[in-house]
């Protein structure tokens, strides 16, 4: 039977503390016992149900992990106060010193950031390889690696993982999969075709309004209680911990990624065909150009189509900004980073976003100074859009 994350979302109830309908917000940094006993129990994580200390756990927290956890079909999640603050602690939860990671070549420029220059403090190096060709990312493999590490669909090249061949490698070298699905939630299920660990950045689509950063870390009971223990966690120790009031608000906004996920998807692919049309360099995996259109299509969830990020590629950064400049000035977007939100952000990857990597890698991985991405919005009369869009086109003799 096909899974369906938006009925898990949906099918989770939680009742407020005087039968609200949404979950109480717990507003408190420590919490109460009656006897000492029962903090002792849990401090040493032996009485369910009770909470010592809101960087352990909040119940706010735990409403939004169960509820992330069975949209992404896991046993469970922990969330966390940014997309950075779920990725490191998981890598460093993995690995030690010694240890070794095989990564995809295009990710965030924050991931790449901490594997190239911070994780080597620690002895943990990093194989940055191109994810889509399988050969390359086995030979990369070596008696030291305890990772493999891609995005579903990764910033800012629209790169798409073959996640259920990608697991296979993963189990039959004894590694962890860990997969960032931040680009394609609903869209993409890691979980379901093989991974050990799904990450998201909750400020992007899942909370929707950028108002807020924060993380999750989906995976096995067993692995979170790991990252929550208190004598070596990763997530516990390193205390990037979500702030119950932002907990409840992401929840709240979680209800309505479905309908958003489906209007962001619609609108990017009308763009998509209509600037390929134009004879615009455009990347979107809708597009049946896109190298992955296929294997995107064989992993995708019914209905949610495609996602809401694509590039086109004007050529030179120059042209880019005057372009982004343009349709900001006329209220088509924002020329801002980030993704998910209700209006249209656009940026220049190599100078924002991806700004970590250095050139000669931008390069030599097919990012150009031209590329400018594009989280799509959701706007209501998208025809309007392009027709505008198309408009600050011309006016800079970009078609």
């Amino acid at each position: 039977m096909a899974f369906k994350p938006a009925n898990n979302i949906q099918d989770l109830q939680y009742f407020g503390e005087f039968g609200g309908v949404n979950p109480s917000i717990s507003d408190a940094s420590t919490y109460t016992f009656l006897s000492a006993k029962t903090m002792f129990d849990t401090f040493e994580g032996n009485a369910d149900g009770c909470y010592l200390y809101s960087r352990h756990s909040s119940p706010s927290n735990l409403y939004l992990g169960e509820a992330l956890a069975a949209m992404e079909g896991t046993e469970t999640a922990n969330v966390t106060a940014s997309g950075m603050g779920a990725i490191t602690p998981v890598l460093l939860q993995l690995c030690g010193a010694g240890d070794h990671i095989v990564s995809s070549r295009t990710i965030y420029g924050g991931t790449y950031a901490f594997l190239k220059n911070f994780a080597p403090r620690f002895n943990v190096e990093t194989s940055f390889v191109d994810i889509t060709k399988l050969d390359s990312v086995e030979a990369a493999i070596t008696k030291n690696t305890k990772v493999l590490y891609c995005e579903s669909v990764s910033n800012p090249l629209l790169e798409v993982a073959n996640i259920k061949e990608l697991a296979k490698l993963a189990k039959k070298h004894n590694l962890k999969l860990v997969v960032d699905n931040t680009f394609s939630p609903l869209s993409i299920s890691p979980a379901i075709l093989g991974a050990d660990v799904v990450i998201h950045s909750l400020t992007k689509f899942i909370n929707g309004s950028s108002d807020t950063v924060g993380g999750v870390v989906c995976g096995t009971q067993e692995f979170i209680n790991n990252l929550r223990n208190v004598n070596n966690g990763a997530c516990m120790l390193l205390g990037a911990t979500m702030d119950s009031l932002r907990a409840a608000s992401v929840l709240k906004n979680l209800r309505t990624l479905h309908i958003r996920m489906q209007q962001h998807s619609e609108n990017a692919l009308y763009l998509a065909e209509k600037f390929e049309a134009d004879g615009l360099k455009t990347v979107y995996p809708g597009l049946k150009s896109h190298p992955s259109h296929e294997l995107f299509k064989s992993m995708m969830n019914e209905k949610y189509g495609f996602g809401g990020m694509l590039t086109i590629d004007v050529g030179a950064l120059e042209k880019a900004n005057e372009l982004m400049e343009l349709m900001q000035n006329r209220n088509l977007g924002y020329l801002a980073v980030s993704l998910g939100f209700y209006k249209t952000l656009f940026s220049a990857p190599g100078s924002s976003t991806s700004s970590e990597i250095p050139e000669d890698e931008q390069k030599e991985m097919g990012l150009s100074d031209g590329l400018i991405r594009f989280s799509i919005g959701l706007d209501a009369d998208i025809e309007r859009t392009y027709k505008q869009m198309h408009q600050c086109m011309k006016t800079l003799d970009i078609i």
